[in-house]
């Protein structure tokens, strides 16, 4: 399998988390290679608080996230930016793609949906009542190759959803509304998203924007073969051992820290890895820790 060697020009990167808990280990592997991917190729890296939908999110869960992205010396470049402050520029996206007849009401129930074996816009009921925003992208095929996945092609078999019945914009949406308004050229995240790429891909060219680079990081399992997450209650991260974090986060990416590097404070660790950072070198193995 290839790995992409080249840079974007003027590199920005992000790290994008949810609310909806606290950082986990799986959290800081992805945030630590999109932070040194972004400052080994002399880029910026940014955070944003994906905070767009109310009942999942937990309480002070946003602070828990950004304090403890400080005491592992993972400084963004510039401001955090809300999604929950931005919806205006969701709805100026909508108001772009029905002007293209791209989105369209959506009144199907899920068992209906599952009945039809998916969605699309000629099975679709319409408009009745409480309705959802679809993007009108099934029967696409799209190729692409991600930095550690390789050659992908992702058929689009259903349309997505843009903005739910219930008002809130969907994730899909959002998500690339952001990276063409923060100008993000690189996407480094974990290899649970892989499948999404191809219609967030598709939503970028219907917004006039060129895809950014995509790659998505190894997963660090649990005993149970599921990948660590909030859902699957794995551990919140301990913030007052950052340096060993650290540590054990880049031996799981396929780096080699020395192991008197555990005692030195996150800046210096940063440091080591950054100018250290090969994209090549990383272990694209999904796995338990320690494996």
């Amino acid at each position: 399998m290839s790995v992409l060697t080249t840079p974007p020009a003027h590199y920005i990167g992000r790290f994008a988390p949810s609310p909806t808990g606290p950082l986990h280990f799986g959290s800081l592997v992805c945030a630590l290679g999109s932070y040194l991917d972004s400052i080994a190729h002399g880029g910026h890296w940014l955070v944003r608080m994906e905070d767009l939908d109310p009942p999942r999110e937990m309480p002070g869960a946003a602070q828990r996230i950004l304090t403890s992205l400080d005491a592992h010396g993972l400084h963004a470049h510039g401001p955090v930016e809300w999604q929950s402050r931005r919806h205006t520029l969701y709805l100026e996206a909508l108001e772009q793609l029905r002007a293209k007849d791209l989105v369209y009401p959506c009144s199907c129930t899920r068992e209906q949906v599952r009945k039809a074996g998916g969605h699309r816009r000629e099975s679709c009921v319409g408009e009745q009542g409480q309705y959802a925003l679809r993007f009108a992208c099934a029967g696409a095929t799209e190729t692409f190759t991600d930095i550690w996945q390789g050659e992908q092609t992702q058929p689009i078999a259903e349309d997505p959803i843009l903005k739910r019945k219930d008002g809130l914009y969907a994730y899909q949406l959002a998500v690339v509304v952001d990276d063409i308004q923060q100008n993000v050229s690189c996407v480094v995240r974990g290899a649970d998203l892989l499948d999404c790429t191809g219609i967030q891909r598709q939503l970028f060219r219907a917004l006039d924007t060129e895809p950014p680079l995509f790659g998505h990081l190894p997963l660090v399992m649990n005993e149970g073969g599921q990948k660590l997450s909030k859902q699957n209650h794995a551990a919140p991260l301990d913030d007052a051992t950052p340096s060993q974090n650290l540590v054990q986060a880049l031996t799981f990416l396929g780096f080699h820290p020395p192991p008197p590097l555990a005692n030195e404070a996150p800046a210096q660790i940063l440091s080591w890895a950054s100018a250290r950072w090969q994209r090549h070198a990383v272990d694209r193995r999904n796995r338990l820790l320690g494996q």
